[in-house]
């Protein structure tokens, strides 16, 4: 077993989501081996053609990594291993915290084709396709957002990818739409945390009502400019947000959350040209996460 390399535990809790093959002939060789390289190019950034001979062939570890990414079999791994930390209990729904880190793209993300992608062997669009590929300009060049929830573990439970000028609170209602952790023993599916943290960034009218509809207590901190025009408007102006210091300090939880994430270098900074694979790449390195103990 090689420097990063998933070990017999993480394989033992990973293997029986892996899919079937439905392939005549039975099955995939060496898919441990395959997995393998996937991560140590996400764990390294190395060009897949860099990738040593010990992973087989490159282009075989990247159509892998491609069509899972396409067909969204990265996406119901990483469901299925976060019904089982569920199960598990470790899971800490007591803090939930939003956040967003931008990603500066490299120059091999830029110029992807401009015919929209489709799933091999079917006819259909990838799951996570964008038509903007996830990319925006601005004084530092082409960056990606990557907007994230994560729990009071520090570990990732649900990811959006948009463009690195796109703002944050915009994006709060789907990336929070976006929760869903299975329940082994039957039921619907948990998706509202005990308590939700977020920063300036989130705090708008349109993101409390969502949270005081869905019954989601929250510590969000009120802009001066927002705080201002309440109290402007008198008793039109509505009531302060509530905050308390001592919740908001567990915060910090999604930041080292993001940091973990970004220990991948392939997540630090994207290579990837479609949005549908960078997702697939942010998805293996959260699998990751959740494989450890």
């Amino acid at each position: 077993m090689g420097r990063g390399d998933l070990s017999n535990d993480e394989w033992a809790r990973l293997k029986p989501h892996l899919p079937k093959s439905a392939k005549r002939g039975g099955r995939w060789l060496s898919l441990r081996r395959v997995i393998n390289g996937i991560l140590y190019r996400n764990r390294t950034g190395v060009p897949w053609r860099d990738l040593p001979a010990r992973f087989g062939k490159w282009k075989t570890v990247y159509e892998r990594h491609r069509r899972w990414s396409a067909d969204g079999t990265w996406d119901r791994l990483f469901a299925a291993v976060l019904a089982d930390a569920d199960a598990e209990g470790r899971i800490d729904w007591s803090m939930v915290s939003v956040d967003s880190t931008s990603c500066r793209a490299h120059r091999h993300a830029a110029d992807a084709r401009k015919r929209r992608p489709r799933v091999p062997g079917k006819r259909s669009t990838p799951r996570q396709h964008r038509s903007d590929e996830g990319l925006g300009r601005s004084r530092g060049g082409l960056t990606c957002k990557v907007h994230l929830v994560g729990e009071g573990g520090r570990r990732p439970l649900a990811l959006l990818i948009t463009p690195g000028q796109w703002g944050d609170a915009p994006q709060f209602i789907p990336i929070m739409e976006r929760v869903r952790v299975a329940r082994l023993g039957g039921g619907r599916p948990r998706t509202r945390p005990d308590h939700l943290g977020g920063d300036k960034a989130y705090s708008s009218r349109r993101n409390r009502r969502y949270l005081r509809r869905r019954q989601i207590k929250h510590t969000i901190p009120e802009p001066k400019n927002q705080r201002a025009n309440r109290q402007s408007r008198g008793s039109r102006g509505g009531r302060p947000a509530g905050f308390d210091k001592t919740i908001y300090k567990r915060r910090n939880e999604v930041e080292r959350t993001i940091n973990a994430l970004k220990t991948c270098r392939a997540v630090a900074t994207r290579y990837d040209k479609r949005a549908y694979i960078f997702h697939g790449t942010i998805i293996i390195a959260s699998i990751r996460l959740w494989l450890r103990p």
